[in-house]
């Protein structure tokens, strides 16, 4: 086991609530910033995946979104920002508005920052540009402004370093990088930390920005080896999902994965803090665990599902029993390793009961969205619970007759009275994350 948190369970002052929800992600023509706007694109299956080539989701954030709303950043400094800053920046935004929480009073003093960080294309550009500067050819204000943009932009801690400035804070705050487990870990951590009193309130950020040139030629060079690769090569993907058609999860078509870049920010705080301001709840977060296949390799995966098996059973440990979880908000981005191993995860832990389990992913709504998938799988499952209905797989039109769950086609919520539920989401080299969360009154 890499590391779970969790906490007792039955009402307590530190319950970890989730308050506030922030979003800047895919959209079409406009990126989507609410979580109503996130609820009308998930709730009806509606893909924001576009494509010149090869299908991602693409944030369309402008500039003067990006200044209405952070209007206090310098412009030496934000001329600097990255996509990835500037997304992280504005779902941050969203969840202080969302939560009523005025970071600019200083409501987030005491608070952890907390980030995760996957696919870290958009740091590429400023290691180059700082490796290939000539000091003597620059003007004092052009060596300024790469001085400011390597500072602010070469490492993992990028997003971080600015929301915890933005919001003054003293607390804890720090970046983990798993890949698309990113933000799941530090929704884990936010959980710890908030249930042993360390912090009260905690913002936790999943943001990454895609550079589609970049995953093109990680493409070419994957195909390119695979054609080449000596038997004994067993480390290389046996099957490389392309980007040239939509993805599927879950469909009999499931050939193709297309990624998709984009932010949220989920507020957590513990139930004495949340109360005493009167804030609104979306739900708890219960527990988190995250487990690895336990294989030498670290490009292969165990599809049998062992690993999620042991994930989940940690996080229901003796709070909820797996009869009590009627829903599932699945992480499979239209690999068919991924949806393999969900089936099997699903048949060992439901047994007999399999077919009446509701799992579906929105991974094809905004693409498979990197570090920011635990957060929004979080988000989406809270969101479901609060309104009484499940979201669709979007683009599955065929399931797969493997499948040992009902993955909800179509374009509509199907209603559901629930108040427990898990959100599952990857990591290459074969780490499993869950977290498990409950409505707002449950108990």
């Amino acid at each position: 086991m890499i590391g779970s948190a969790a906490h007792t369970s039955g009402p307590d002052a530190r319950d970890v609530l989730v308050t506030g929800l922030g979003f800047c992600l895919p959209g079409g023509d406009d990126p989507v910033f609410t979580a109503e706007q996130v609820w009308d694109v998930a709730a009806h299956g509606r893909s924001c995946l576009v494509s010149d080539g090869i299908y991602h989701g693409r944030v369309n954030l402008t500039t003067a979104a990006f200044e209405t709303r952070l209007p206090e950043f310098p412009a030496l400094y934000s001329r600097q920002f990255t996509s990835s800053h500037r997304f992280g920046l504005v779902s941050f935004v969203e969840a202080c508005v969302d939560g009523k929480l005025d970071f600019r009073a200083g409501d987030l003093t005491d608070a952890a920052i907390l980030t995760g960080r996957g696919g870290l294309d958009d740091n590429v550009d400023p290691y180059l540009a700082l490796r290939e500067a000539n000091p003597a050819e620059l003007s004092a204000d052009e060596a300024t402004a790469l001085f400011i943009r390597a500072q602010l932009g070469i490492t993992s801690y990028d997003v971080a370093l600015l929301q915890a400035s933005l919001a003054r804070s003293t607390g804890p705050s720090f970046t983990v990088s798993c890949g698309c487990s990113s933000s799941t870990v530090q929704l884990g951590n936010a959980l710890r930390m908030i249930a042993a009193g360390e912090v009260d309130i905690a913002v936790v950020t999943g943001v990454d920005a895609f550079n589609m040139d970049i995953m093109r030629n990680a493409q070419r060079l994957l195909f390119a080896a695979q054609r080449g690769a000596a038997p004994e090569a067993t480390t290389m993907p046996q099957t490389l999902p392309s980007m040239d058609r939509p993805m599927r999860p879950y469909d009999t078509r499931a050939d193709c994965v297309n990624f998709g870049e984009g932010s949220v920010t989920v507020v957590l705080e513990s139930r004495r803090h949340a109360e005493a301001r009167g804030a609104h709840i979306y739900g708890q977060i219960l527990a988190q665990a995250t487990t690895r296949d336990g294989l030498a390799s670290p490009l292969s995966l165990d599809d049998s599902g062992a690993a999620l098996v042991s994930a989940v059973r940690r996080c229901l440990g003796d709070r909820v029993g797996i009869d009590q979880i009627p829903y599932i908000n699945g992480g499979s981005d239209g690999d068919l390793n991924v949806t393999t191993t969900e089936a099997n995860a699903v048949r060992e832990l439901y047994g007999p009961a399999v077919p009446a389990v509701l799992l579906s992913s929105q991974e094809a709504c905004f693409g498979h969205s990197g570090a920011q998938s635990g957060a929004l799988g979080a988000a989406l499952t809270l969101l479901m619970m609060e309104k009484g209905a499940v979201c669709p797989t979007a683009n599955c039109e065929q399931p797969a007759d493997f499948l040992t769950f009902d993955p909800i086609v179509g374009t509509a919520p199907r209603p559901l009275d629930f108040d427990h539920a898990l959100s599952f989401t990857y990591q290459i080299g074969g780490t499993k994350s869950v977290l498990l969360l409950a409505a707002a009154d449950a108990r």
